[in-house]
């Protein structure tokens, strides 16, 4: 029972862990055993799935205990829409009568005591099954997909290289992108994301990196850790279930590059524009990118900025580790385009640089820099919300935005949400010398006084935050002028979260 377009690979993969689900103490991943039908389960699974509404036919369907709803409240609904099984919490086989409902319906349970945990291990004992895959993860505080997906357009250039979609990089994302994982491929990519403490090494322990590094560290989820010494030891987890031969790229320039060497088993690599010998000079070409010269080459990047060139030195890192050939890396770099939410470039009444997918103090930084740079002949308005999962260091980080946006060369700047009143404080505070602002707490208030300034020619930044949602804004932004295409094809299809 494989859904059309599926590899029969991850069915026969998982013959092993499944053909025996008949028996009533199975030992599957995490622990598991198996009741139900009464007869054995199909030779394995065609996919694995958290969400009833996502459900292949033959796939496995593990309901997770969340938050806002629990995933063993939809067990029947993902049944009838093909699962050939689920996972299941035995706690909850009586509360929700889980065991009536597969034996009535002819389906499996796996029964665990944790289905966090039960899905974590199905997946690294699922990747064990591929030992010639070689494996790379990719953390840090900023970067992380960009530097994923640029590997990943590198590394394909000469090998079958699989990664995770979008930033499916959490304590399910990951498991689920590590099923994707097919006999024919060579290279893995995955990116690693954290939200809490020892995610990170959990992380590691199911995907085992032979390959892993570290974008930078920085303040985001410092609401969390407390700190970016914490952060540091929390991301410096991925080199964890290295045993001697890893190898751990560290950027060369960060602050805590001696800490996140120290102590690793395997091989330490400082990557960064001083460690290329083959790197012979970069161009920034505004928003068209940058021109790396690479070998006697000259490459077009099309992702704009100095951080985004950080990235590109960072995906590069691992090409060379992998490896692939010089022309890869041409290829691979040239073949790059912007990703939703992060410095796409949008076209149409204004130009726009859509850079709200996520926001720090590092990558705010980092995007007025940038725009600052540029070489604009019209005006320069920057539209800026809250940097969230600051915690306590919130507002010191919000004044210092305020400070900076008021030497910028933003024309005016238009603030919105609950966190950057810190910032236009400061920037009031400035009396008859402040820089022109606007700011509230109202996205309907925000896009009329928007709707009101912007004209034809003008720069918009937009930055904040994923949770602030300001890519709202982009169709008031970019209307189209007569015979003009607007670029915003590139907006996605799904949602974020």
């Amino acid at each position: 029972m494989v859904s059309d377009g599926l590899s029969t690979s991850l069915l026969m993969d998982f013959a092993g862990l499944s053909q025996s689900l008949g028996a009533r103490h199975l030992s599957f991943a995490g622990n598991g055993s198996a009741v139900g039908s009464g007869k054995p389960v199909c030779a394995g699974f065609s996919s694995v799935s958290i969400d009833s509404r996502s459900v292949q036919q033959g796939a496995l369907f593990v309901a997770l205990a969340g938050a806002a709803s629990d995933g063993h409240c939809f067990v029947e609904a993902a049944f009838k829409a093909g699962a050939a099984a689920a996972m299941v919490e035995s706690s909850k086989l009586e509360t929700f009568d889980l065991t009536n409902i597969a034996k009535s319906m002819g389906k499996d349970l796996v029964v665990v005591e944790n289905t966090l945990r039960g899905l974590q291990d199905a997946a690294r004992v699922y990747l064990e099954r591929f030992p010639k895959l070689l494996k790379i993860g990719i953390t840090g505080s900023s970067g992380k997909t960009t530097t994923k997906e640029i590997a990943a357009a590198i590394i394909s250039a000469e090998k079958n290289t699989v990664m995770n979609k979008g930033n499916l990089n959490s304590e399910t994302g990951l498991p689920l992108s590590v099923f994707e994982v097919r006999s024919h491929h060579e290279a893995g990519v995955f990116e690693l994301g954290m939200n809490r403490r020892g995610e990170i090494a959990e992380l590691a322990a199911v995907l085992k990196p032979n390959i892993a590094l570290i974008t930078n560290i920085g303040s985001a989820h410092i609401g969390i850790l407390g700190s970016k010494q914490a952060i540091a030891e929390e991301k410096k987890n991925i080199f964890s279930q290295f045993a001697g031969n890893g190898i751990a790229l560290v950027p060369e320039d960060d602050e805590f590059r001696d800490f996140l060497g120290e102590g690793v088993k395997g091989r330490v690599c400082f990557y960064g524009a001083a460690s290329f010998a083959e790197l012979e000079g970069t161009r920034s070409l505004g928003l068209e990118g940058s021109e790396i010269r690479w070998a006697g080459e000259a490459i077009h990047f099309a992702l704009p900025g100095r951080h985004n060139l950080a990235d590109a030195l960072g995906a590069i890192a691992i090409a060379r580790e992998v490896p692939v050939s010089r022309n890869a890396v041409k290829r691979g770099l040239e073949s790059v385009r912007p990703l939703f939410g992060r410095g796409e470039i949008l076209r149409g009444r204004t130009t726009v640089i859509r850079d709200c997918y996520n926001a720090n103090p590092e990558s705010f930084e980092k995007a007025l820099e940038f725009c600052d740079s540029l070489d604009w002949p019209g005006r320069r308005i920057y539209v800026i919300a809250d940097m969230l999962e600051l915690g306590g260091n919130s507002r010191s980080s919000h004044e210092r935005m305020g400070r900076l946006l008021a030497v910028s060369k933003a024309d005016k700047v238009f603030l919105y949400g609950n966190e950057t009143e810190a910032a236009a404080s400061v920037m009031a505070a400035n009396g008859v010398d402040a820089k022109p602002f606007f700011h509230t707490r109202s996205m309907g208030e925000l896009s009329a006084a928007l709707d009101a300034f912007i004209q034809s020619g003008d720069l918009v930044l937009l930055k904040g935050s994923r949770g602030c949602a300001l890519e709202q804004l982009s169709g008031l932004l970019v209307q189209p002028q007569a015979g003009m295409c607007t670029g915003i094809e590139n907006a996605p299809n799904r949602g974020y979260v």
